[in-house]
């Protein structure tokens, strides 16, 4: 009988508090500097253009109200949307570093495994995917998977990936949150 209530007990706490027991966001920190550095790295400077496809602010704004596991899925859905981006087409056009975008993409992958031990693997909400669909279809396929849709595909990677710094800095507190913000800068 006292196994059970053992059992029962560490099951609650566990399916009650993921963020706070979530190990992966004492990584977070330095797996994100990781991919933000690595993004401007491996190919030459952002470009100017203006992507085809409007930045979501409204998603991120209404995430930044949730609940913090609801915060964290969003994180990682968008991580995983993210890394799908450059699985969609041939990088054959772009004449980035190939060393750089591969550990690009690996970090973006630890970043996505450390979350789904956090995390269940719930469905992507509708909206985070329609943008996600729509900004494939604007810039790779319309524009032929050429290098300057590519290169959009980066300048926006880095958007979503200083903006999912701030989401995590809400999470961990508001004194993490203003260093996310000075770091901006």
């Amino acid at each position: 009988m006292h196994n059970w209530i053992c059992v029962l007990f560490f099951f609650f706490c566990s399916a009650a508090t993921p963020a706070l027991g979530c190990d992966w966001l004492r990584h977070y920190g330095h797996l994100s500097n990781d991919s933000l550095v690595l993004v401007e790295q491996m190919g030459g400077q952002l470009t100017k253009q203006e992507c085809p496809v409007s930045f979501p602010n409204n998603l991120y704004q209404r995430i930044k109200k949730a609940e913090v596991e609801s915060r964290l899925v969003f994180i990682r859905d968008s991580l995983e949307l993210i890394a799908g981006l450059y699985r969609h087409g041939n990088l054959s056009s772009v004449t980035w570093d190939t060393g750089k975008t591969e550990h690009f993409l690996i970090s973006i992958h630890r970043q996505i495994d450390g979350l789904n031990s956090c995390v269940p693997n719930n469905r992507k909400p509708d909206s985070l995917r329609r943008y996600y669909r729509k900004l494939a279809r604007n810039t790779l396929s319309e524009m032929g998977g050429s290098t300057a849709s590519w290169e959009l595909i980066r300048k926006e990677t880095k958007l979503h990936l200083l903006q999912l710094d701030l989401l995590v800095a809400s999470i961990r507190g508001p004194a993490a949150a203003s260093r996310g913000r000075s770091a901006l800068h």
